[in-house]
């Protein structure tokens, strides 16, 4: 089984806070919320991690359809974040990693990356017609001991680029898979998929 990964434990700092209960322009759902919802339909099932403290955003994504995990690692940072969610699924044949803050992503875009790793792709990423590389990134299961060795707030960047002979692009017509919301002016044109 491949296990979905939301990674929804930052702080917003440069958002101000709250960044993922937050509704873009046009939309009436929480962000962070509008991205679990992407990833469950794509992904078939998702695992949020979010931090102590956030029980507002964790009841929402509880009722978007997510397993949370509470986990004090999101304080040191995205790929503490990202070894906690893998420990806590070590069970799993992979993983596909998506961002809270990324609700752009089309489900169908979440469901070629899983394709990918369920064909035997060791890593797999989104790309767009440019070949620029983007999320969601799938990581097979012979990766979960690196994956959860992470810590600070690097993320898996460092595995992908040990990997990147043997990663899979997925090509994608999905603007989504590079558009993050960072500041409360990202929320006016986020071109939210529904």
């Amino acid at each position: 089984m491949i296990r979905g990964l939301l990674l929804a434990g930052g702080a917003g700092v440069r958002f101000g806070g709250a960044k993922l209960l937050a509704v873009a322009a046009g939309d009436t759902v929480p962000i962070g919320v509008r991205a679990a919802q992407s990833l469950i339909a794509g992904a078939g099932n998702a695992l949020a991690v979010v931090r102590p403290g956030d029980g507002r955003l964790a009841t929402a994504l509880r009722e978007a359809g997510c397993e949370v995990l509470v986990s004090a690692a999101c304080g040191r940072g995205m790929g503490a974040s990202l070894a906690a969610a893998v420990s806590a699924t070590r069970a799993a044949d992979g993983w596909l990693v998506a961002l809270g803050d990324m609700p752009a992503i089309a489900p169908q875009t979440h469901a070629r990356v899983k394709a990918a790793l369920e064909a035997g792709a060791l890593i797999a990423a989104a790309v767009d017609a440019r070949g620029r590389r983007g999320h969601p990134v799938g990581f097979a299961g012979a990766l979960g001991g690196e994956l959860a060795a992470l810590d600070g707030d690097e993320g898996a960047r460092a595995i992908v680029e040990w990997n990147r002979d043997r990663l899979v692009a997925v090509p994608v017509t999905d603007a989504g898979i590079h558009r993050d919301i960072d500041t409360r002016g990202d929320l006016r044109n986020p071109r939210v998929a529904g």
